[in-house]
């Protein structure tokens, strides 16, 4: 909904609205905050808030510190849970002093990709997101336990998925706050669940996706729960993944879409997906980029680990839902909600708006199960894998001139430098693993 600055000051005074938050979010997707009182409200509609950018995780060094949030007004919203005293939020970008944007905000970043979506005659990026969780139960001290709080499987119901309530009361939520969503189930894995909500345009759809975030992790910690969207929590279970749908739309046509086609995919769509499968090597460490996202993208858990294209099989990365006319789309299954949303949208359009600028040629589809292909059969049909670990995802980014000029210097630089050291402490670490398997035996 789009509000002027009068609209929030009086929606914000019937609503008896005491504190503001004022969001952003840091390089590795952690979301930030600047709480101010009501009566600062005014100030940062004009823009005039300015914070501590040295602070905050992969922005400046401490001598050009200073930087301003200037809120985007559609983002405005009522925090749900607090009755008395109420909350209000507003996601705002990042501007330096000197009233250009800040080239390392995350948001910015997915804004001038879609400039460049725009440049090329597409109104815009839709993407319906479908980010799953797990919860555990907590101690008598609130610190999160490895108990699962059910036993449940997918699309299981009470008594099995004790996460029900949880799960109802979360999407009761969502839709206070303007979400439409869509469904919600358990998945596949004990305590593992799932909520997808109407697909929308791509900023709003990170936006959306961060604040999904914080309202999980708000309500399942009432109900003495702690949710988590660590890729691979539990060993030997499936993890949890974040698919993104995703289609280009020229004003209200869907530019994937052409019911002349077989598959009814356009020219746009296949040069798009070629693009994405091009790229999704070098994009891998930024939609998967934490030591653990590679301990879900192995074979054997309904993970895409292959980089290949199918319109009748999940074992590949990107599958073609059956929808078609306006809700044709592409979904990409390799991201995990560790992902910064804002930073694995732009890189996913780059790398699709890239195959359609080259016109790509996409290779043939794969509509055998990849996951009982030989090594030599993966070869022979040309699928490679994606990198099977954070180190190789970090020298594939670099190697890909057009996936770092998304990022810009400043972004990739801090994101690289951020990772290595995360590299380095998990590679230098003795695990629990190393000592149960070595201790006795040498």
């Amino acid at each position: 909904m789009q509000y002027t600055k009068e609209d929030i000051l009086k929606i914000a005074s019937q609503e008896n609205v005491r504190f503001i938050r004022l969001q952003f979010t840091d390089l590795m997707g952690s979301i930030k905050n600047v709480e101010i009182p009501i009566s600062q409200l005014e100030k940062a509609l004009d823009n005039k808030m300015m914070f501590d950018g040295s602070s905050i995780e992969g922005y400046v060094r401490i001598e050009e510190s200073d930087m301003y949030l200037y809120p985007d007004l559609s983002t405005w919203m009522i925090f749900p849970w607090i009755a008395s005293n109420r909350v209000a939020r507003l996601i705002c970008d990042i501007y330096l002093p000197d009233g250009r944007p800040f080239p390392g905000d995350p948001r910015g970043i997915l804004k001038r990709a879609l400039q460049e979506a725009v440049d090329m005659g597409y109104s815009a990026m839709n993407v319906g997101p479908e980010p799953e969780f797990f919860l555990f139960k907590t101690d008598e001290k609130g610190n999160p336990t490895l108990e699962l709080n059910d036993q449940g499987g997918y699309f299981d119901l009470a008594p099995m998925d004790l996460g029900e309530n949880c799960r109802r009361e979360i999407v009761l939520t969502l839709e206070e706050m303007g979400f439409e969503v869509e469904a919600s189930h358990h998945e596949v894995a004990p305590g593992q669940h799932e909520i997808d909500f109407k697909y929308a345009n791509a900023l709003k759809a990170a936006d959306q996706i961060q604040t999904f975030k914080l309202v999980v992790k708000t309500i399942a910690r009432q109900h003495g729960l702690h949710a988590t969207f660590m890729p691979k929590p539990l060993f030997g279970v499936n993890g949890s993944g974040m698919h993104c749908h995703q289609s280009l739309f020229k004003g209200e046509v869907n530019a994937f879409y052409d019911e002349k086609d077989k598959l009814g995919l356009s020219s746009d769509a296949r040069y798009y997906m070629a693009g994405i499968l091009r790229h999704a090597r070098s994009f891998a460490a930024i939609t998967n980029p934490t030591v653990n996202s590679y301990k879900r993208l192995v074979p054997g858990y309904e993970a895409p680990c292959y980089v290949a294209w199918s319109a009748s099989n999940r074992s590949p990365m990107i599958r073609i839902p059956a929808s078609r006319g306006l809700s044709t789309r592409v979904e990409v299954r390799n991201p995990d909600p560790a992902a910064n949303p804002y930073l694995a949208l732009a890189v996913m359009l780059k790398a699709g708006l890239d195959g359609i600028k080259h016109k790509m040629q996409l290779p043939p589809p794969t509509d055998r199960n990849i996951y009982v292909m030989s090594e030599e059969e993966r070869e022979d049909q040309g699928i490679p894998s994606l990198p099977a670990n954070l180190k190789e995802a970090l020298n594939e980014l670099l190697r890909d001139e057009v996936i770092c000029d998304v990022l810009g210097d400043h972004a990739l630089a801090h994101f690289y430098e951020l990772k290595e050291i995360e590299w380095d402490m998990y590679r230098t670490q003795v695990h629990p693993w190393e000592r149960e398997q070595y201790l006795t035996l040498y």
